[in-house]
């Protein structure tokens, strides 16, 4: 019996492959999407006759696993939207390429795929265009163009997922997309709307905001791809698009016009992911000669992770990218292993399933370079020595790794704490790194350490004194350390530097305001105003600033344009009207001023304050007495002339126990306080409370005399003063007041 099935079996034919029953699946499949027409296959592949007419090249190429252009070896990581073909695959291929690539029966043949005309994604809720066309020279190196696009919304839009048409995809041959809110790229173009040069782009982001964290990528054959639930992106009116795009000549000059296809969802995100990249650029320098230069990085992770997708990213040297990560335990996880790199079909790479990596992690970037005249990509012949840069026949090495904080839904978006953890691994690699001691800079101040922000934020203008950024970062920090005279000196470099850097010159105005130089403010306001003409707060800023010398018209003006772009804006319209009130037939210099009574009682925030003197002032060692407090400044006129009153005041009621006299001064730079006060022989108390005015409290405009109960409740404010000789008196009858109420 056992004989018999054995010459059953030897009598038998083998199995052909035909193209309707088993060609036609992998075809379909893996090499439909780019070689079909209007795509960027030079040749279709929908019918048995496309197929028949490069049987042979196809058996090749895929032997060769040149085609379908997939880097990823299988093994070293489960991808999305793999195509990867099989040992089994390839043979089939090459076996009936060898039995004369036959048809099959017609009938068993799959239908072709139905791709869809147009947008794949169906019409975009808004369509995008480069401002200008960019002609491609017939022949030449490839070309890496970046195209700037403006991001025309009017408000703050939440984008689900983004289509990219780049133009004749015969032409173009992958591209990336990234999101410059700061409009940074503009200053590389080689005139305005026209775009630049380079392989890589480097995006400034707004101070404390760290990277979007997408993989925005298209190439030939690819589908957009759709954001999951909560991670849209967010897209600002004056932001801009960049576009980077490989493109390659035909032999004729080309024009190429990309445009972009947003699609929008009203859901703002609750999911953060950031791009951590590894890198080693430093190391690369590359001997002519060396065909396994290894660079190498390693990061270890500050918390639980998953891990979306990667990216890898070399130049023309590039061998093998490996890209792996080793958990505490030991264990090796593969990230990503490419065997022979090649930088045309370069690409981001959806994870199946997340990779769950766990704190402690160490992620690992191994890259070999092939730097010898065997290397058919060298772009150097005879080869010479490479470094790391921009262009194509430099090189470089970064892994980039898509990632989401596994404890967001407690610890909300943890991406500043990642990207220290990046920058600061960063700096070990290089200590005299601008990059790395500016975002460090930047990023503790904003985690609100300005003692470190500071000295990183110094060492970064050290590095490079011309950098607007980061002398106009310098400066805020001297700010919040009250130290308005050195960044004064700070922002007027960064304005020297960047004449229309904006922010920079609205911290400049503000510090001329703060340090008593008002027709300088003025002068830098104004210039800011018409470069934000949208802005209510610039608005604001400067109207108070005429307030504070008596513009009595020019500060009704500035609120009546800040309240017409914002009506909401309560505190615009209460310093209008106290603007108004201060100025009666303009003659009246000497204003009474107002008392009010506050309705309901309103307990001031626990508060402990700096005296001049060094002692500490707590709003709780207060309790049991009424208080009378003088908000005033160096730079207020009226401040100036009523002060000598208040020192009458304190003079009464300074031996009384059951009353405090003391004063608030708001004064941003505190070196001018103490030199004032002693100039004036002053000696009540002086509390540093710019701080604690700025942050809890209404203040419209100063002057202010408040009068707290023995409870710690505000019960009557005095606003303003205009010389008036029974203020004083009126005074004395308020703390009366208030003393019988006890």
């Amino acid at each position: 019996m056992k004989r018999l099935a054995i010459a059953l079996a030897l009598s038998l034919p083998a199995y052909a492959a035909t193209f309707a029953h088993d060609i036609a699946p992998i075809v379909y499949q893996n090499c439909a999407p780019c070689h079909r027409p209007g795509e960027a296959g030079p040749f279709s592949l929908l019918t048995y006759k496309d197929v028949k007419s490069h049987a042979r090249q196809i058996a090749d190429v895929t032997r060769r696993r040149y085609m379908p252009p997939w880097a990823p070896e299988a093994g070293f990581g489960k991808f999305a939207d793999e195509r990867h073909l099989t040992d089994a695959q390839i043979r089939t291929i090459a076996e009936w390429v060898a039995a004369g690539a036959p048809e099959g029966n017609p009938s068993e043949t799959p239908v072709p795929p139905d791709f869809k005309a147009g947008w794949q994604l169906g019409p975009p809720d808004l369509i995008l265009e480069a401002q200008a066309t960019y002609t491609l020279p017939a022949a030449g190196p490839d070309v890496y163009w970046n195209f700037i696009i403006p991001a025309a919304v009017t408000s703050t839009r939440y984008v689900r997922a983004i289509e990219i048409r780049p133009g004749d995809k015969r032409i173009v041959h992958h591209a990336n997309l990234y999101i410059d809110r700061a409009r940074s790229t503009r200053r590389q173009e080689i005139a305005e709307g026209q775009g630049f040069p380079g392989m890589d782009v480097a995006i400034d982001r707004a101070i404390g905001e760290p990277d979007d964290g997408h993989f925005l990528f298209w190439k030939p054959g690819g589908t957009p791809y759709v954001e999951p639930d909560g991670f849209s992106m967010r897209l600002v009116p004056g932001g801009d698009l960049v576009l980077n795009a490989h493109l390659q000549p035909t032999g004729k000059p080309e024009q190429v016009r990309p445009s972009i296809g947003l699609y929008f969802t009203d859901k703002p995100p609750d999911q953060f992911p950031m791009l951590v990249q590894l890198e080693h650029d430093g190391a690369l320098n590359i001997p002519p000669g060396a065909s396994d230069y290894l660079v190498s990085d390693d990061f270890r992770l500050p918390m639980d992770v998953d891990v979306l997708a990667v990216y890898p990213h070399a130049h023309y040297l590039g061998h093998v990218l490996e890209g792996y990560a080793t958990l505490p335990s030991g264990e090796r996880k593969w990230l990503i292993r490419i065997p022979a790199w090649d930088p045309n079909w370069q690409g981001a790479y959806h994870y199946k399933d997340p990779v769950f990596l766990p704190k402690g992690t160490v992620v690992s970037m191994r890259y070999h370079y092939d730097n010898s005249p065997l290397n058919p990509r060298n772009p150097h012949q005879p080869p010479r020595r490479v470094v790391s840069g921009n262009q194509s026949t430099d090189e470089m090495g970064h892994l980039w790794l898509q990632v989401l904080p596994r404890d967001a839904a407690e610890k909300g978006d943890r991406r500043m704490e990642l990207q220290e953890a990046v920058m600061r691994h960063r700096l070990q690699k290089y200590p005299d790194d601008f990059t790395a001691h500016f975002q460090l800079g930047a990023l503790r101040q904003a985690r609100l350490d300005p003692v470190e922000a500071l000295a990183m934020l110094r060492a970064a203008v050290r590095i490079q004194p011309d950098h607007a950024e980061a002398r106009n970062l310098l400066g805020s920090a001297l700010v919040a350390m009250g130290r308005n005279t050195e960044a004064l000196e700070q922002f007027r470099a960064a304005v020297k530097a960047r004449p229309d850097y904006g922010n920079a010159r609205y911290n400049l105005a503000r510090a001329l305001a703060r340090a008593g130089k008002p027709e300088e403010a003025v002068e830098n306001f104004e210039i800011v105003e018409k470069e934000f003409p949208g802005d209510a707060t610039v608005r604001d800023e400067l109207a108070e600033l005429y307030l504070r010398q008596q513009k009595f018209a020019e500060a009704v003006e500035q609120f009546d344009q800040a309240l017409a772009l914002d009506p909401t804006d309560t505190a615009a319209r209460k310093s209008r009207e106290a603007a108004l009130s201060q100025a009666p037939a303009k003659a009246k210099t000497e204003q009474a001023g107002e008392i009010r009574w506050v309705e309901p009682h309103k307990p001031l925030p626990p508060f402990t304050l700096q005296a001049l003197d060094g002692k500490s002032w707590k709003l709780a060692d207060l309790n049991g007495k009424v208080v009378i407090i003088d908000l005033w400044a160096t730079w207020c006129v009226p401040c100036r002339a009523e002060l000598p009153e208040f020192q009458k005041l304190y003079d009464q009621w300074k031996d009384r126990s059951d009353v405090a006299v003391i004063s608030f001064n708001v004064d941003d730079d505190p070196a001018v306080i103490a030199p004032y006060v002693a100039q004036n022989h002053y000696t009540f108390p002086v509390l540093r409370a710019n701080e604690l005015v700025d942050a809890y409290l209404s203040v419209a405009f100063i002057p202010q005399t408040w009068f707290l109960d023995a409870d710690g409740k505000l019960r009557w404010i005095h606003e303003g003063y205009g010389g008036d000789p029974k203020w004083l008196e009126t005074m004395i009858a308020k703390l009366a007041e208030v003393l019988e109420e006890r």
